[in-house]
């Protein structure tokens, strides 16, 4: 099990530091505001309002990490009723639900965002878990290059660790078989904006776009299906 330190972000919500590798789980500068600014915005809501007439969105997350974009995701769920929400999140290595229990992001919520939260973490793995009407959550426990293929999902959120740090996960092999994944107009969305990332997408036929990226960070990547 790695080294796991809690550190509190820019923006007061907690973050995990993986001691071994030397890598936080989201930004330094806001854990909460980077989520939902590259994968919620730019991400999901992306999606969502160019398919409006859509009833469902399937979602793959690598990387569940500690939970903070599969809770944002159901929280979007839950104002929106009318979608129904398939989320499939990869996690190799499951975070401690003793660390999970000291994380700070429901401090400021309502009872009812605790409870989801909560919900999260205590869905088995490994099959499919209803979590409310219109959200079913999957978490596996399968690694990203053992996924199998033919699965289809119409969004995209790329959090594994910096390509820095985790290199095998942002290899060209690796981003094609994501890509695969997508649906016809699919969105694809991480915080990294590296050159042979952006490189790679486009030569495997995505359209690519350059955004600005959330605080402390210049830029980060949406790639689409065409």
């Amino acid at each position: 099990m790695s080294r796991l330190q809690i550190i509190e972000t820019g923006d007061g919500s907690h973050t995990l530091l993986n001691a071994d590798l030397d890598e936080m789980y989201h930004s330094r500068h806001g854990a909460v505001r980077e989520s939902k600014h590259v994968f919620i915005q730019h991400g999901l809501q992306h999606w969502l309002s160019n398919h409006a007439s859509s009833s469902s969105v399937k979602i793959l997350e690598v990387g569940l990490g500690t939970g903070l974009n599969a809770w944002l995701t159901l929280l979007e769920a839950v104002d929106l009723p009318i979608v129904n929400f398939q989320y499939t999140t990869l996690e190799p290595h499951p975070v401690e639900p003793v660390v999970i229990q000291q994380l700070n992001y429901v401090q400021q919520s309502t009872l009812a965002e605790k409870k989801h939260f909560e919900a999260i973490h205590q869905a088995d793995w490994n099959q499919p878990q209803t979590l409310l009407n219109n959200f079913i959550l999957n978490k596996r426990t399968v690694k990203l290059e053992d996924l199998e293929d033919g699965l289809k999902f119409n969004v995209v959120y790329f959090d594994a660790f910096a390509p820095n740090k985790q290199p095998e996960l942002w290899e060209k092999p690796i981003i094609e078989k994501v890509t695969n994944l997508l649906t016809e107009s699919g969105v694809w969305v991480t915080y990294s904006a590296k050159g042979q990332l952006k490189r790679d997408l486009k030569s495997l036929g995505l359209q690519v776009e350059t955004l600005p990226g959330p605080p402390g960070k210049a830029e980060m990547v949406r790639a689409v299906k065409v």
